[in-house]
């Protein structure tokens, strides 16, 4: 029988893992696209997601968006997306979005995920807002 060293266990696990978390943000990004909003984009939901997103987000994204917050001003290396742009980095559609903010932005994920710490229907209001912040191209 043919043994195999720690060293080559340890490098096909990395490889492994490596794997399954691209093909998770994949699918995440694929199954995302297909997502409907199902959260109104009224001023009740865009307050509420306003709300939550002064809580979580407005550090990295800043005040009106634009990824110039002062967590982000002050991290080398680290620009948080334009989210009141045209272009949109990591999906357009309100169901990438919903994706983005529950799953995080992948590979190092800069952007940790939400999911467990605010509801499904509250990401929903915060997409509602990030829309009212400008460009709402792939709605």
């Amino acid at each position: 029988m043919r043994r195999v060293s720690a060293g080559t266990i340890l490098v096909l696990v990395c490889a492994l893992t490596i794997s399954i978390s691209l093909v998770a943000q994949t699918n995440g990004n694929a199954a995302g696209k297909s997502l409907k909003n199902p959260a109104k984009a009224s001023p009740e939901s865009i307050a509420a997601g306003k709300e939550i997103y002064t809580k979580r987000c407005i550090f990295c994204h800043g005040e009106t968006g634009k990824g110039d917050g002062p967590v982000a001003a002050s991290t080398k290396g680290t620009k948080p997306s334009n989210l009141a742009d045209a272009k949109w980095d990591h999906g357009s559609t309100d169901g990438e979005i919903f994706v983005a903010i529950r799953d995080g932005i992948g590979p190092k994920f800069d952007m940790k995920g939400s999911k467990g710490k605010i509801s499904d229907p509250e990401i929903w209001n915060v997409v509602n807002f990030i829309r009212s912040l400008g460009c709402t191209a792939g709605k």
